[in-house]
């Protein structure tokens, strides 16, 4: 059966079913490899209608995310300076986001990702194409040693949402976030900048 361009007939909701079609999409193909044509068909909408209610496909993923920041704005104003204190200003940033109001949808994200595989390629397709790519871009990093260096980097940051937020492990639930940051701001410089000898010692 051919889909019906335009406006979805009845009273469903139009920008609803777009976003749950991008949801599917995003999930089965990935972010890279989805399109907005190949959403637009999933909904049985013109894509014509997707670029009127979210712009781009960056603008689609983070609205099917319910994403709690724009990692587009966060990224560069957390990387900006020295990269000698780029760990610390990357988990600092991050603490910001989970500890303000809208750490809360961030949270019903990761949990749901913990126990549903749907979710879970979702949040994997946005940590890596929002996040990590973007920190890697700032940082100017060794394309070969990219991949690696930033999925170490998301091991901390994951690290401290588990233990921080899901958990509730204390101390370090009501930790002060600068005690967080210093204690594990290092760490994520040297899996941002030392060298992968030092990353990874051979002895």
């Amino acid at each position: 059966m051919v889909r019906r361009s335009g406006r979805r007939p009845g009273n469903q909701d139009t920008k609803t079913s777009i976003l749950e079609a991008a949801r599917r999409t995003f999930a089965d193909k990935g972010y890279d490899q989805a399109s907005i044509r190949a959403i637009a068909g999933e909904a049985g909408v013109d894509p014509a209608l997707v670029h009127h209610y979210f712009g781009t496909k960056e603008k689609l993923f983070l609205a099917a995310m319910n994403a709690p920041m724009n990692p587009a704005e966060l990224i560069p104003k957390a990387l900006a300076g020295p990269r000698e204190g780029a760990g610390e200003r990357l988990i600092r940033a991050a603490l910001g986001v989970w500890d303000s109001p809208a750490g809360s949808a961030a949270l019903a994200i990761f949990r749901s990702a913990m126990s549903n595989e749907w979710t879970a390629r979702l949040l994997r397709e946005f940590v890596v194409t929002q996040i990590l790519r973007r920190a890697v871009s700032e940082l100017v990093l060794d394309p070969a040693e990219a991949p690696l260096r930033s999925s170490l980097v998301a091991t901390q940051i994951a690290g401290i949402m588990v233990a921080r937020y899901v958990l509730r492990i204390e101390p370090l639930a009501s930790a002060d976030p600068e005690i967080i940051v210093a204690a594990v701001g290092p760490n994520v410089q040297r899996f941002l900048t030392d060298p992968m000898l030092e990353v990874f010692p051979l002895n």
